[in-house]
């Protein structure tokens, strides 16, 4: 449901008020949604109200990093910043996925980059060498140094579950358990067989928005007529109101005509029908925003997922990934089918830059 524009305590020139995370601020955003209004200004634009959202947001609790099957071989790695912590993503020798903070226990000098595979995590600066499950192998010289113990110097390890097929990853030892946090999730999402879906393709891009922008729109269908005129026209049927949850999530369910993970006239194109799926959930998607930062469309033919690591106020890294039934995969014409649905994923790139170049 389209909320009003929340007009704020101050412009958004003048940043949070000093009081910013006083209640008082949000009671326009906490009336029932067909009276609510959006966030004031500033919780878009405030360096200090994203430093307070990094803390309490994404350093407290659990946050969904995306699909675990991202890594698949023993010594798979992704290096990434989440609220400003250097973390490290690994696949052991033994093919257990394991989280770290991203950093030499001697200097402190950041191990890895990007994403790649490894032997062992070797530190450029001094040497020290780190096995894929943390622990410390090696360090020149250490010897020398009374009582230190390799077994005391290992990496810092992060906690991180699994569930449904997705990664949670948490900095807060205090954290409650990862089910209680989820609540009704796997039983709400469990006609999609998510833990079976396969990633199909995972791209990073780096956006010019406040990482809220980015979730609202993409859990709202207020844009898409405008937006979306040629490509979307008549697939969207107007959604279901949010439903009741027992987790940190927000989701509902809306009825599509043909598939949503294409653009108008290409049905032909269609995944097969997951197989789990009965009833509505047949002709429909299924929109969730676990938070902080992870959005989900669980269609009928493919689920699409977009992970965000707010950078700046006004700069945000995402990545978009589409995964597909383990069926879908085995088609013979797997290659091209999935080539249209990445066009249609692409396709949001596609009117930006245009809308772009015509100034509006």
């Amino acid at each position: 449901m389209p909320t009003k524009r929340g007009t704020g305590f101050v412009s958004e020139l003048d940043g949070a008020p000093p009081d910013f995370l006083d209640r008082r601020h949000f009671e326009a955003v906490m009336r029932p949604p067909d009276q609510a209004e959006s966030l004031p200004s500033w919780c878009y634009t405030s360096p200090a109200f994203l430093a307070a959202e990094r803390e309490r947001l994404f350093r407290r609790g659990w946050n969904c990093i995306g699909r675990a099957d991202r890594l698949t071989k023993p010594g798979d790695f992704a290096a990434f910043t989440l609220a400003g912590v250097p973390t490290l993503l690994l696949r052991d020798q033994a093919g257990v996925l394991r989280a770290f903070a991203n950093s030499c226990r001697h200097r402190g000098t950041q191990l890895l980059q990007g994403e790649g595979n490894c032997r062992a995590i070797v530190c450029l600066f001094h040497g020290w060498t780190y096995r894929l499950d943390g622990r410390l192998a090696g360090a020149p010289e250490m010897d020398r140094t009374a009582d230190f113990r390799e077994e005391d110097n290992g990496l810092l390890p992060l906690r991180l579950e699994c569930r449904d097929g997705f990664a949670f990853l948490s900095f807060d030892a205090t954290a409650p358990d990862l089910d209680v946090w989820l609540g009704d999730f796997s039983e709400l999402h469990a006609p999609w067989s998510l833990a079976d879906v396969v990633i199909a393709r995972r791209r990073e891009l780096e956006v010019a928005c406040n990482w809220k922008l980015y979730l609202e729109v993409f859990n709202e269908y207020y844009h898409l007529r405008r937006v979306h005129p040629k490509m979307l026209k008549g697939v969207y049927d107007s959604p279901d109101p949010p439903e009741p949850t027992s987790g940190h999530y927000v989701t509902q369910f809306g009825t599509n005509n043909g598939s949503s993970g294409l653009v108008q006239g290409r049905d032909d194109m269609a995944m097969p029908v997951i197989e789990t799926l009965a009833g509505r959930n047949r002709s429909g998607t299924r929109y969730t925003w676990l938070f902080p930062g992870f959005a989900f469309a669980a269609s009928r033919d493919a689920v699409w997922m977009h992970e965000v690591y707010p950078s700046a106020p006004n700069r945000t890294t995402t990545a978009m990934t589409l995964c597909f039934s383990p069926a879908a995969t085995a088609l013979p014409d797997y290659a091209e089918r999935a080539d249209a649905y990445f066009k249609r994923m692409d396709a949001f790139r596609i009117v930006r830059q245009r809308r772009g170049h015509r100034g509006a």
